[in-house]
């Protein structure tokens, strides 16, 4: 079946159950262009009247997700860096740590590899080397707070996610190569897309990250709706009882969801919403 033939919203017999909307940012919420859909605003505003609550679900770090979602952290939830820190209704829930020691393991080995930027996420800022702010335009993107520095062999801050940046979008390639098995074992690895290659300490990615704001929101799985495109949003997606895909996800993710929403660019997420806002009217 292709991602096309899948059910979609219409499809979804439960669907005014949901009280948890939660979408991805890039490829997903966002047009191919960056943009957020026309009038999302009134439509958080419009789920928290309802009981519903909206989750941005993003690689990004708080402080980014919440300058993209100015005056409307109140009434929604922002899970970032994966799933590696959780707010809701402006109040952090949850973070976790990667130690020092442990994520200057893993800048050394970026670095012997020589194929990938380093970015050090820590709970303030993002944390690159100044030889790396060629990309600096591209990395405003996901990081509104960057820190350049001559080495990052000092560095000590709080840090709840380690990524690595490929100007070449050979992450997939290098993750299958080198990533997935040199690190696998001790952290959660996984693509972000063809740029980035994520990782975060054991057991924590946006499933577990969903998990954890459903019970302390006290929300079953069940009635909890997941929208996403890539290898990143797969466990998120098959934790809910509503997952969904959009259509210009790659082929693969299909086996991940039950339902298809339209694609970024025609604003599925905003269509989805709507549709659940006209159900719970």
């Amino acid at each position: 079946m292709s991602i096309h033939d899948m059910p979609t919203m219409f499809d979804d017999a439960d669907l005014a159950r949901v009280k948890l909307v939660a979408s991805d940012m890039d490829c997903t919420l966002l047009a191919d262009d960056g943009s957020m859909p026309p009038h999302m605003a009134e439509r958080i505003r419009a789920l928290a009247e309802r009981g519903i609550v909206f989750c941005a679900a993003s690689g990004r770090p708080l402080y980014t997700l919440r300058d993209m979602f100015p005056d409307l952290t109140d009434y929604m939830a922002l899970l970032s860096d994966n799933g590696a820190a959780i707010s809701c209704a402006g109040e952090v829930v949850f973070t976790d740590l990667i130690d020092v020691a442990t994520y200057h393991e893993l800048i050394d080995f970026t670095l012997a590899d020589g194929r990938g930027c380093p970015v050090v996420c820590g709970i303030e800022a993002g944390y690159l080397r100044r030889c790396d702010a060629v990309y600096d335009d591209f990395f405003r993107r996901f990081f509104t707070q960057i820190v350049y520095v001559d080495s990052l062999d000092d560095l000590d801050v709080d840090v709840n996610k380690y990524t690595v940046y490929f100007p070449d979008k050979t992450a997939e390639e290098v993750y299958a190569e080198t990533y997935a098995d040199a690190w696998g074992g001790r952290f959660s690895v996984t693509n972000a897309g063809r740029e980035w290659i994520d990782m975060m300490n054991k057991h924590v990615d946006k499933g577990t990250g969903i998990r954890r704001l459903c019970e302390y929101l006290g929300i079953p799985l069940a009635d909890a709706l997941a929208l996403g495109d890539t290898y990143n949003d797969i466990q998120m997606l098959e934790a809910v009882g509503h997952g969904y895909v959009v259509a210009n996800a790659e082929e693969h993710m299909r086996a991940h969801a039950r339902f298809v929403a339209p694609t970024n660019n025609e604003r599925g997420v905003a269509q989805v919403i709507d549709r659940l806002l006209e159900l719970t009217d």
